[in-house]
């Protein structure tokens, strides 16, 4: 009986304990960008919002990340206080984790542009002149739809084989829907179809290189690959190793917090988008 008393006791403590376990209590409330001071700021290493919250947010620690949607489980287990992250990517995460939002306020305005070898003025004038051209002709616009970035439902466009044999070849980081992603093994997304106007014009055939964010513009210099496009914002620092095309697409960037953070009224005032 004694033994059987100990069992039962141990059993009630164990169901307890874990009763407790994964509950996580809100201690961290953000209303706007001044609360992010000192908190810990999850990012995806060697993007425009790691260079932000290293930089700009006071106090801050950073947590980095090779895909975005590693920095949003960290957010949603109560690791970090918060991510940093491009405003369309965010939206994606946010639409698949009801946890999670946006703050309506907006860190930074910025553009996109496609990164070439420095000195290959003779790519970035035919990438330049695919640019005008599907900006003029619709194209940019269909493909944008395509993807659900007006609004609607994504409907990928059709895939077909290119009759051309010489490659001209694309590096990327498919973690950054819905620019670049993976549907079903395959990388899709908004530049991925933009880089293939752009090979079609140059009658060759685009092959798509993989790799981590920051592993990208050492690939562009050492040739390995042709150009690199991966939602990638134009500053003086990328500037002084690589050369951009004319921007085709304007961005920001965007703080994600936990649904239970969130307190109206906090040092900064603003809107929340879901």
């Amino acid at each position: 009986m004694k033994k059987a008393g100990i069992l039962a006791l141990a059993a009630l403590m164990s169901l307890s304990v874990l009763s407790g376990c994964g509950k996580f209590e809100e201690t961290v409330f953000i209303g706007g960008a001044a609360d992010l001071e000192g908190k810990t700021i999850a990012v995806q290493e060697g993007t425009t919002g790691d260079k932000l919250a290293t930089e700009e947010i006071k106090d801050s620690t950073v947590k980095r990340f090779k895909k975005a949607v590693d920095a949003a489980v960290d957010l949603k287990n109560g690791k970090v206080d918060a991510v940093v992250l491009d405003a369309l990517p965010a939206q994606r995460i946010v639409e698949k984790n009801r946890e999670l939002m946006i703050l309506g306020e907006e860190l930074t305005k910025e553009e996109y542009a496609i990164a070439v070898k420095k000195g290959n003025k003779e790519l970035l004038d035919q990438i330049n002149a695919t640019l005008k051209r599907i900006k003029e002709d619709g194209t940019f616009d269909s493909i944008a739809n395509a993807f659900g970035m007006n609004g609607g439902e994504i409907t990928l466009p059709q895939s077909k084989e290119s009759e051309y044999t010489e490659e001209l070849i694309m590096g990327t980081n498919a973690e950054f829907e819905p620019f670049e992603y993976r549907e079903n093994g395959e990388i899709v997304g908004f530049d991925i179809e933009i880089a293939k106007e752009i090979a079609n014009d140059m009658q060759k055939k685009l092959k798509v290189e993989d790799m981590n964010f920051d592993s990208l513009l050492g690939a562009l210099s050492s040739g390995k690959v042709d150009m690199v496009i991966a939602g990638m914002t134009v500053d003086p620092e990328r500037l002084e190793s690589v050369d951009f095309s004319d921007p085709y697409f304007n961005a920001s960037q965007v703080v994600i917090i936990r649904k239970t953070s969130y307190i109206d009224g906090s040092s900064t005032s603003s809107e929340v988008s879901e």
